[in-house]
Protein backbone atom coordinates (compact mmCIF):
# COMPACT_ATOMS: atom_id res chain seq x y z
CA UNK A 1 0.00 0.00 0.00
CA UNK A 2 3.24 2.21 0.82
CA UNK A 3 4.54 1.74 -2.91
CA UNK A 4 0.72 2.09 -4.29
CA UNK A 5 0.35 5.69 -2.66
CA UNK A 6 3.73 6.76 -3.60
CA UNK A 7 4.95 6.84 0.38
CA UNK A 8 7.68 4.21 -1.06
CA UNK A 9 9.38 4.54 -4.26
CA UNK A 10 10.39 1.37 -6.36
CA UNK A 11 14.21 1.54 -8.00
CA UNK A 12 14.57 0.50 -11.22
CA UNK A 13 17.52 -1.92 -12.47
CA UNK A 14 19.59 -1.07 -15.23
CA UNK A 15 17.69 -3.21 -17.65
CA UNK A 16 14.53 -4.76 -17.74
CA UNK A 17 13.10 -6.47 -15.27
CA UNK A 18 10.31 -9.54 -15.52
CA UNK A 19 9.07 -10.86 -12.23
CA UNK A 20 8.31 -14.43 -11.70
CA UNK A 21 6.05 -14.98 -8.57
CA UNK A 22 2.63 -16.30 -6.94
CA UNK A 23 0.33 -15.13 -4.90
CA UNK A 24 0.42 -18.01 -2.27
CA UNK A 25 3.14 -19.41 0.01
CA UNK A 26 5.49 -22.33 -1.80
CA UNK A 27 4.46 -25.14 -3.85
CA UNK A 28 3.42 -23.40 -6.95
CA UNK A 29 6.32 -24.16 -9.42
CA UNK A 30 7.62 -21.49 -9.76
CA UNK A 31 11.55 -22.47 -10.25
CA UNK A 32 10.97 -24.71 -12.96
CA UNK A 33 8.89 -21.54 -14.70
CA UNK A 34 12.27 -19.60 -14.15
CA UNK A 35 14.18 -21.68 -16.01
CA UNK A 36 12.00 -22.32 -18.31
CA UNK A 37 11.70 -18.41 -19.19
CA UNK A 38 15.50 -18.10 -18.58
CA UNK A 39 15.41 -20.71 -22.05
CA UNK A 40 13.33 -18.92 -24.14
CA UNK A 41 14.48 -15.81 -23.42
CA UNK A 42 17.91 -17.13 -24.66
CA UNK A 43 16.37 -18.46 -27.90
CA UNK A 44 15.01 -15.38 -28.55
CA UNK A 45 18.54 -13.87 -28.37
CA UNK A 46 18.64 -12.28 -24.99
CA UNK A 47 21.01 -12.39 -22.71
CA UNK A 48 19.39 -13.06 -19.23
CA UNK A 49 20.53 -12.91 -15.64
CA UNK A 50 18.65 -14.00 -11.92
CA UNK A 51 18.29 -12.59 -9.06
CA UNK A 52 16.59 -14.51 -6.11
CA UNK A 53 16.40 -13.99 -2.20
CA UNK A 54 18.52 -16.64 -1.65
CA UNK A 55 15.93 -18.67 0.94
CA UNK A 56 18.64 -20.38 3.45
CA UNK A 57 21.80 -18.61 2.59
CA UNK A 58 24.35 -17.53 5.41
CA UNK A 59 24.10 -14.15 4.79
CA UNK A 60 21.65 -11.73 3.20
CA UNK A 61 24.56 -9.02 1.72
CA UNK A 62 24.08 -9.01 -2.55
CA UNK A 63 26.50 -11.59 -4.20
CA UNK A 64 27.07 -13.66 -7.08
CA UNK A 65 26.30 -17.78 -7.42
CA UNK A 66 29.56 -19.49 -9.09
CA UNK A 67 30.32 -23.30 -9.52
CA UNK A 68 32.46 -22.97 -5.89
CA UNK A 69 29.34 -21.81 -4.56
CA UNK A 70 27.68 -24.18 -1.82
CA UNK A 71 23.41 -23.97 -1.33
CA UNK A 72 24.21 -22.87 2.61
CA UNK A 73 25.98 -20.25 0.87
CA UNK A 74 24.04 -19.06 -1.34
CA UNK A 75 20.49 -20.85 -0.90
CA UNK A 76 19.18 -23.92 -2.78
CA UNK A 77 17.22 -22.87 -5.31
CA UNK A 78 19.69 -20.07 -6.98
CA UNK A 79 22.16 -22.96 -6.96
CA UNK A 80 19.52 -24.95 -8.89
CA UNK A 81 18.93 -22.31 -11.50
CA UNK A 82 22.38 -21.19 -12.31
CA UNK A 83 23.32 -24.82 -13.17
CA UNK A 84 20.51 -25.75 -14.88
CA UNK A 85 20.25 -22.46 -17.21
CA UNK A 86 23.89 -21.47 -17.19
CA UNK A 87 23.35 -18.15 -16.58
CA UNK A 88 24.67 -15.46 -14.08
CA UNK A 89 22.57 -15.58 -10.93
CA UNK A 90 22.71 -13.02 -7.89
CA UNK A 91 21.69 -13.50 -4.62
CA UNK A 92 20.45 -11.10 -1.96
CA UNK A 93 17.64 -9.65 0.48
CA UNK A 94 17.85 -6.04 -1.25
CA UNK A 95 16.41 -7.10 -4.41
CA UNK A 96 17.90 -3.21 -6.10
CA UNK A 97 21.29 -3.97 -5.22
CA UNK A 98 21.19 -7.32 -6.23
CA UNK A 99 19.68 -6.48 -9.37
CA UNK A 100 22.79 -3.38 -9.54
CA UNK A 101 25.17 -6.27 -8.15
CA UNK A 102 24.51 -9.18 -10.89
CA UNK A 103 24.96 -5.94 -13.60
CA UNK A 104 27.58 -4.94 -12.62
CA UNK A 105 29.52 -7.70 -12.50
CA UNK A 106 27.96 -9.09 -15.54
CA UNK A 107 27.44 -5.77 -17.90
CA UNK A 108 25.99 -7.56 -20.94
CA UNK A 109 23.41 -8.69 -19.29
CA UNK A 110 20.49 -7.29 -20.71
CA UNK A 111 16.86 -8.66 -19.15
CA UNK A 112 16.28 -9.63 -15.50
CA UNK A 113 14.18 -12.68 -14.32
CA UNK A 114 13.69 -12.16 -10.28
CA UNK A 115 13.04 -15.38 -8.87
CA UNK A 116 9.51 -14.99 -6.61
CA UNK A 117 9.67 -11.48 -6.24
CA UNK A 118 6.10 -10.43 -6.91
CA UNK A 119 5.91 -8.47 -3.41
CA UNK A 120 9.54 -7.26 -3.55
CA UNK A 121 7.79 -4.12 -4.45
CA UNK A 122 11.27 -1.97 -4.20
CA UNK A 123 12.24 -3.59 -7.56
CA UNK A 124 10.36 -2.12 -10.27
CA UNK A 125 9.79 -4.49 -13.11
CA UNK A 126 8.85 -4.30 -16.70
CA UNK A 127 6.71 -7.20 -16.74
CA UNK A 128 5.12 -9.98 -14.09
CA UNK A 129 4.68 -13.35 -14.19
CA UNK A 130 2.03 -14.92 -11.85
CA UNK A 131 2.31 -18.92 -11.43
CA UNK A 132 -1.13 -20.45 -9.46
CA UNK A 133 -1.66 -23.51 -8.31
CA UNK A 134 -5.13 -23.34 -7.23
CA UNK A 135 -4.51 -26.66 -4.64
CA UNK A 136 -1.98 -24.50 -2.36
CA UNK A 137 -4.67 -21.93 -2.39
CA UNK A 138 -6.47 -23.27 0.97
CA UNK A 139 -9.10 -21.10 2.43
CA UNK A 140 -8.33 -17.92 0.43
CA UNK A 141 -7.37 -16.30 3.36
CA UNK A 142 -4.41 -13.78 4.14
CA UNK A 143 -1.04 -14.29 5.72
CA UNK A 144 -0.88 -15.87 8.93
CA UNK A 145 -5.17 -16.83 8.72
CA UNK A 146 -4.04 -18.43 5.18
CA UNK A 147 -1.77 -19.07 2.77
CA UNK A 148 -1.76 -15.87 0.92
CA UNK A 149 0.48 -13.28 0.56
CA UNK A 150 -2.10 -10.93 -1.38
CA UNK A 151 -5.33 -11.73 -2.48
CA UNK A 152 -6.13 -14.34 -6.30
CA UNK A 153 -7.65 -10.80 -7.80
CA UNK A 154 -3.88 -9.42 -7.57
CA UNK A 155 -2.75 -12.08 -10.59
CA UNK A 156 -5.33 -10.00 -12.75
CA UNK A 157 -2.85 -6.91 -13.07
CA UNK A 158 -0.16 -9.97 -13.87
CA UNK A 159 1.24 -9.31 -17.93
CA UNK A 160 1.02 -13.88 -17.95
CA UNK A 161 -0.54 -15.89 -15.44
CA UNK A 162 0.36 -19.87 -15.32
CA UNK A 163 -2.18 -22.26 -14.08
CA UNK A 164 -0.46 -25.18 -12.92
CA UNK A 165 -3.01 -28.64 -12.52
CA UNK A 166 -6.49 -28.13 -12.97
CA UNK A 167 -8.43 -24.83 -12.59
CA UNK A 168 -11.88 -24.53 -11.23
CA UNK A 169 -14.55 -22.52 -12.94
CA UNK A 170 -14.44 -20.13 -10.22
CA UNK A 171 -11.15 -19.43 -10.07
CA UNK A 172 -11.17 -19.50 -14.31
CA UNK A 173 -13.97 -16.22 -13.54
CA UNK A 174 -11.86 -14.47 -11.06
CA UNK A 175 -8.52 -14.37 -13.90
CA UNK A 176 -10.70 -13.17 -16.60
CA UNK A 177 -9.33 -10.71 -19.33
CA UNK A 178 -5.72 -11.78 -18.28
CA UNK A 179 -3.23 -13.99 -21.05
CA UNK A 180 -3.25 -17.35 -19.24
CA UNK A 181 -1.94 -20.18 -20.73
CA UNK A 182 -1.91 -24.24 -18.14
CA UNK A 183 1.77 -25.57 -17.17
CA UNK A 184 2.27 -28.98 -16.10
CA UNK A 185 5.77 -30.66 -14.45
CA UNK A 186 7.18 -33.45 -16.63
CA UNK A 187 9.96 -35.62 -15.87
CA UNK A 188 10.93 -38.70 -18.06
CA UNK A 189 13.92 -40.21 -16.19
CA UNK A 190 16.16 -40.63 -13.40
CA UNK A 191 19.95 -39.65 -13.32
CA UNK A 192 22.48 -40.98 -10.58
CA UNK A 193 23.29 -38.44 -8.30
CA UNK A 194 26.62 -36.80 -8.76
CA UNK A 195 26.74 -39.20 -12.10
CA UNK A 196 24.04 -37.36 -14.07
CA UNK A 197 25.12 -39.68 -17.23
CA UNK A 198 23.91 -42.57 -15.89
CA UNK A 199 20.07 -42.49 -16.28
CA UNK A 200 17.14 -45.05 -15.79
CA UNK A 201 13.43 -45.13 -16.15
CA UNK A 202 10.53 -46.10 -13.98
CA UNK A 203 10.68 -49.72 -15.34
CA UNK A 204 14.34 -50.39 -13.88
CA UNK A 205 12.91 -50.14 -10.35
CA UNK A 206 10.28 -52.74 -11.52
CA UNK A 207 8.93 -55.06 -8.39
CA UNK A 208 10.97 -52.73 -5.78
CA UNK A 209 10.00 -50.28 -3.37
CA UNK A 210 12.07 -46.49 -3.15
CA UNK A 211 12.60 -44.07 -0.64
CA UNK A 212 10.85 -40.56 -2.08
CA UNK A 213 12.59 -37.90 0.15
CA UNK A 214 11.33 -34.32 -0.72
CA UNK A 215 12.09 -30.77 1.05
CA UNK A 216 9.81 -28.71 -1.19
CA UNK A 217 6.85 -26.66 -0.69
CA UNK A 218 4.78 -29.56 -1.44
CA UNK A 219 6.35 -32.79 -1.29
CA UNK A 220 2.98 -34.82 -2.19
CA UNK A 221 3.09 -33.40 -5.60
CA UNK A 222 7.03 -35.44 -5.92
CA UNK A 223 5.50 -38.52 -4.07
CA UNK A 224 2.35 -39.03 -6.56
CA UNK A 225 4.90 -38.35 -9.45
CA UNK A 226 6.91 -41.18 -8.36
CA UNK A 227 4.03 -43.14 -7.85
CA UNK A 228 1.75 -42.44 -11.24
CA UNK A 229 5.00 -44.16 -13.15
CA UNK A 230 4.83 -47.00 -10.94
CA UNK A 231 6.69 -47.06 -8.48
CA UNK A 232 6.52 -48.05 -4.82
CA UNK A 233 6.92 -45.13 -2.74
CA UNK A 234 8.12 -44.85 0.88
CA UNK A 235 7.39 -40.84 1.43
CA UNK A 236 9.80 -38.91 3.60
CA UNK A 237 8.83 -35.28 3.31
CA UNK A 238 10.82 -32.79 5.17
CA UNK A 239 9.83 -28.75 5.25
CA UNK A 240 10.56 -26.67 2.44
CA UNK A 241 14.53 -25.71 2.05
CA UNK A 242 15.23 -28.42 4.84
CA UNK A 243 19.23 -28.43 5.62
CA UNK A 244 19.90 -32.68 5.09
CA UNK A 245 21.85 -34.30 7.04
CA UNK A 246 23.53 -38.16 6.40
CA UNK A 247 21.17 -39.12 9.33
CA UNK A 248 18.34 -37.96 7.07
CA UNK A 249 19.15 -40.06 4.10
CA UNK A 250 20.29 -43.42 6.03
CA UNK A 251 17.93 -46.04 5.59
CA UNK A 252 20.24 -49.07 5.73
CA UNK A 253 18.17 -51.36 3.87
CA UNK A 254 19.68 -50.46 0.29
CA UNK A 255 16.92 -49.25 -1.43
CA UNK A 256 17.55 -46.65 -3.86
CA UNK A 257 16.40 -42.94 -2.69
CA UNK A 258 14.73 -40.83 -5.21
CA UNK A 259 15.26 -36.94 -4.36
CA UNK A 260 14.13 -33.60 -6.12
CA UNK A 261 16.29 -31.14 -7.87
CA UNK A 262 16.32 -28.63 -5.44
CA UNK A 263 17.21 -31.54 -2.76
CA UNK A 264 19.58 -32.77 -4.19
CA UNK A 265 22.28 -29.87 -4.63
CA UNK A 266 21.83 -29.92 -0.91
CA UNK A 267 22.75 -33.72 -0.78
CA UNK A 268 25.17 -34.43 -3.11
CA UNK A 269 28.08 -34.30 -0.51
CA UNK A 270 26.84 -37.59 1.51
CA UNK A 271 24.11 -38.80 -0.44
CA UNK A 272 24.56 -43.40 -0.77
CA UNK A 273 25.59 -44.44 -3.92
CA UNK A 274 22.13 -45.99 -4.96
CA UNK A 275 20.23 -42.16 -4.92
CA UNK A 276 18.79 -40.82 -7.73
CA UNK A 277 17.85 -37.32 -8.39
CA UNK A 278 14.33 -36.87 -10.79
CA UNK A 279 14.23 -33.64 -13.25
CA UNK A 280 11.48 -31.96 -14.05
CA UNK A 281 10.93 -29.28 -16.75
CA UNK A 282 7.57 -26.64 -17.08
CA UNK A 283 5.78 -27.71 -19.53
CA UNK A 284 3.77 -24.12 -21.30
CA UNK A 285 3.02 -23.42 -24.58
CA UNK A 286 4.94 -21.21 -26.78
CA UNK A 287 2.71 -18.86 -27.33
CA UNK A 288 2.13 -18.16 -23.68
CA UNK A 289 5.59 -16.16 -23.90
CA UNK A 290 4.11 -13.45 -26.58
CA UNK A 291 2.89 -11.02 -23.60
CA UNK A 292 6.54 -10.49 -22.03
CA UNK A 293 8.77 -10.53 -25.43
CA UNK A 294 5.54 -7.64 -26.27
CA UNK A 295 6.42 -6.01 -22.95
CA UNK A 296 10.23 -6.25 -23.44
CA UNK A 297 10.02 -4.53 -27.17
CA UNK A 298 8.42 -1.46 -25.65
CA UNK A 299 11.23 -1.09 -23.63
CA UNK A 300 13.54 -0.63 -26.33
CA UNK A 301 15.06 -4.44 -26.49
CA UNK A 302 13.54 -6.68 -29.94
CA UNK A 303 13.66 -10.35 -29.37
CA UNK A 304 15.84 -12.08 -32.49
Amino acid sequence: MAYRLGVLSSQTAPVPVVVVGNVAVGGSGKTPVVIWLIQRLIEHGYRPGIISRGYGARSTEARCVDASSGPDEVGDEPLLMARRTGCPVAVGRDRPAVARALCEAHPDIDVIVSDDGLQHYALARTAEIVVIDERVLGNGWLLPAGPLREGVRRAVQADLVLTHGPVSSALAGRLNGVSRAAMALVGERFERLGHPAQTAVAADFSGQSVHAVAGIGRPQRFFDQLTDLGLAVIAHPFPDHHAFTPVDLAFGDGKATMLTEKDAVKCAAFALENTWVFPVRASIPDAALQPILEKLSRHGRQAA
